[in-house]
């Protein structure tokens, strides 16, 4: 699968969701849209990326930008994510990988010498008119909340 660049459309997909809905991201066109994909819930990286979104998603949200997280974990374990951790954004259900491998985020990973694939952490911005605005690969959380809430400020 070829990797979305900046200026093309956003892949779109309906995925479940928490709160037993189902999230169609063209649902979202006349917003900005944050897509976090992180490799699984309740992991010490991923919980912290996850609460780093929530501290910040009152400025998201006035900055007229939707948040959503995205592994493939089931429903079931993303509501008890959300619920220990309190994640007032949908966390969306990627279990057969369909949505990872359109955003090219599912990658061979080295960890301690041993290959595996996995969810690579990424962050996708998406401008109102449904189009990538910033891609983030490979993310590191320090500062990283910031550099999004500015990028999606900075579309206006």
């Amino acid at each position: 699968m070829s990797e979305p660049t900046v200026g093309s459309p956003a892949p779109d997909f309906t995925l479940p969701a928490t709160k037993g809905k189902a999230v169609t991201l063209s649902q979202f066109l006349g917003k900005k849209v944050v897509l976090f994909f992180y490799p699984q819930d309740m992991t010490p990286t991923c919980t912290a990326e996850a609460c780093e979104f929530r501290d910040g998603i009152h400025r998201f949200r006035k900055s007229g930008t939707v948040v959503l997280g995205i592994s493939p974990d089931p429903v079931k374990s993303h509501e008890k994510f959300a619920k220990q951790y309190e994640l007032p954004y949908p966390l969306l259900s990627d279990e057969d990988l369909r949505v990872c491998k359109l955003y090219d985020v599912w990658k061979l990973k080295k960890l301690y010498g041993r290959e595996y694939m996995g969810v690579q952490r990424s962050t996708f911005l998406i401008d109102r008119d449904g189009k990538l605005a910033k891609v983030w690969r490979n993310v590191r959380i320090k500062g990283h909340i910031e550099a999004v809430l500015a990028a999606a400020k900075a579309l206006g």
